[in-house]
């Protein structure tokens, strides 16, 4: 069995405060895109196996997918640790980037084990949440909203197509790192800015990374100087997408930002890819997902 994993971008992140639970509260606009990792599901005697063709992904307990195959495994009423199945996982979704691709692979995964093991949805779909946060919208795919942790899911109505250039510095931002500088650079500032209708779609860990990586902002100041209609971090970083209205566009804009010349106007030394993709809309993601 083989399926994909899409990518996200946030087209708006607002954070409103600290949870209770210690957690953040936010208010986020999530759309799928067209970059996938694959997971391909095999039967193989033993033990559970994961493989991975990126030797800086974990392949062990460290994985969401690894988790998730033992919490369904259990949802199955199955004993013991999952056996008598390998999964393969091709990894095109940059890690610590902001892109999903971790909670992504784990939402692919589990559709994937809830057929092989017949779980019945309502189990799946709270074992992703369990998992983490993230993990509940990539079952849905499109545009929607997000609420809470993230994790109250709104499906809007999916935004006209795109096509995103996505650019990757050379280093990566973990999400605890991003949450801990925004609410450090909250906790010095005077006061909390009233959000208005032009800071909408907006991302609140911007700032706070940008502070810390610079290369952030050029980036962004890079996409909209070469058309993009909006152009962000994504996430907690540290990938940041710029939106056009078509793939030749894009694609200018891609060589551009990435060119020598640009990179060194801007001072992006350090840059390192820039890829070309699309948005994906509700019912092409699901059906482009895989069984």
């Amino acid at each position: 069995m083989r399926v994909r994993a899409f990518a996200k971008i946030n087209l708006s992140l607002r954070v409103l405060g600290r949870r209770p639970d210690r957690f953040h509260e936010l208010r986020t606009i999530f759309q799928s895109i067209a970059l996938h990792d694959t997971l391909t599901i095999r039967r193989s005697r033993g033990p559970f196996r994961l493989t991975c063709d990126d030797p800086n992904c974990p392949a062990d307990h460290a994985n969401l997918i690894w988790r998730a195959a033992a919490a369904m495994w259990k949802a199955a009423g199955r004993r013991g640790a999952p056996r008598d199945v390998a999964v393969d996982l091709q990894k095109r979704i940059p890690m610590n980037a902001g892109l999903g691709g971790g909670s992504s692979d784990a939402a692919a995964a589990i559709r994937a084990f809830a057929r092989l093991w017949r779980v019945d949805e309502r189990r799946w779909r709270a074992i992703g949440g369990a998992l983490g946060a993230d993990v509940p919208y990539f079952f849905e795919g499109g545009t929607v909203l997000g609420l809470e942790r993230g994790d109250l899911l709104f499906p809007l109505r999916d935004r006209p197509p795109a096509s995103v250039v996505l650019v990757l510095p050379s280093f990566g931002v973990s999400t605890a790192e991003a949450f801990s500088w925004f609410d450090r650079d909250r906790r010095g500032a005077a006061g909390t800015k009233r959000v208005t209708a032009a800071h909408l779609f907006a991302n609140d860990l911007e700032a706070a990374v940008a502070k810390r990586h610079p290369e952030i902002t050029r980036i962004v100041r890079a996409l909209e100087r070469a058309g993009a209609s909006h152009a962000a971090m994504t996430g907690s970083g540290s990938a940041v997408f710029g939106l056009f209205e078509s793939a030749r566009t894009a694609g200018r804009a891609a060589r551009a930002v990435t060119s020598h010349a640009a990179l060194s106007r801007a001072n992006l030394s350090r840059a390192r890819e820039a890829h070309v993709t699309t948005t994906l809309d509700r019912s092409r993601y699901h059906r482009l997902a895989g069984p």
